[in-house]
């Protein structure tokens, strides 16, 4: 994949710092791979029994996250006995993880930031299984995406009983959006859905970068109609060698899709509201742009006959 400063100068997007979360979020990606080689170097490793220790007493660190608990709070918040909250307690008490005042039981500086980290864990774990689908259609490329920010996205499937589902999820986006911008592997959806094409060729503002023979095919299909959007500005094509799976820009939310490679059919779409998700979206699209070329008339006639 191309980078910004491989792009002619006109076209690059300012590398302009992203938020502080996003900016966190794309180091904590990029370091990932050295974590192995990392925790070798500093010295022992944790244990996976203490590990699994840590993530059987969340519950607890998340309560006392919260706020200070006595020790019947905490049976309450956690619907437990009081002899397993006696054991709950002494155990975070051996790690150094909490600390007893005045009848309560707080975090101490250790185990807040232990507690962050268990249900960041949680949260991690969590949204991989349920983009697992799509994780799985992207797999060679998943590297560049980040988890973090669809937590709590939709995610479409295609099922045997109804395999347009994720295309209808798409469309259905499309349909309530004024502009769209997006790059694709595949069409953005099949060239025999007269719906979206209507949408992209008069229905939105929209700009497209595909590979050059989806390109092709789009004018084989659609030349006149894909000619005069061009011309009235609604839509702007441009294409690239080698794209990495499908991006989404709506108005008001993003989506990726993963494509069967064999049919190219769409097999998963993943869509969230996410600003972080928007802001992460926004600088792999101007990243992948950067490294495209226009189609505009001057170029349409390599696509006619």
């Amino acid at each position: 994949m191309g980078t910004d400063e491989d792009a002619p100068e006109a076209d690059r997007p300012r590398r302009e710092p992203g938020s502080p979360i996003l900016e966190a979020l794309l180091e904590n990606a990029r370091n990932r791979q050295h974590l192995g080689r990392r925790l070798d170097g500093a010295g022992e490793r944790p244990g996976t029994a203490f590990l699994g220790d840590l993530v059987r007493h969340g519950p607890a660190l998340e309560s006392l996250r919260r706020e200070p608990l006595d020790r019947r709070e905490i049976e309450e918040r956690l619907d437990v006995s009081r002899a397993t909250s006696h054991r709950l307690t002494q155990w975070l008490d051996e790690q150094g993880l909490v600390e007893k005042a005045e009848g309560r039981f707080r975090l101490t500086g250790r185990g807040e930031a232990v507690a962050d980290e268990v249900l960041r864990f949680e949260a991690t774990v969590a949204t991989v299984t349920r983009l697992g689908p799509l994780l799985d259609v992207i797999c060679e490329d998943h590297q560049e995406f980040v988890v973090e920010p669809f937590v709590d996205a939709t995610v479409t499937v295609a099922e045997p009983t109804d395999p347009y589902q994720p295309i209808e999820r798409f469309v259905a986006l499309v349909d309530d959006s004024e502009t769209f911008r997006g790059f694709n592997t595949s069409h953005m959806a099949p060239l025999v859905l007269g719906r979206f094409h209507e949408r992209l060729f008069d229905g939105t503002d929209s700009e497209v970068i595909y590979l050059p023979g989806l390109v092709e095919k789009l004018f084989e299909t659609y030349p006149d109609r894909a000619m005069a959007a061009i011309e009235s500005g609604h839509l702007a094509l441009r294409t690239r060698d080698d794209l990495p799976y499908g991006l989404a820009l709506f108005d008001d939310r993003v989506g990726i899709g993963g494509y069967d490679e064999r049919t190219g059919q769409m097999q998963v779409f993943v869509d969230t509201d996410s600003p972080i998700a928007r802001e992460w979206a926004e600088r792999v699209y101007a990243s992948v742009r950067a490294d495209s070329d226009p189609i505009d008339a001057d170029r349409f006639g390599q696509f006619e006959g």
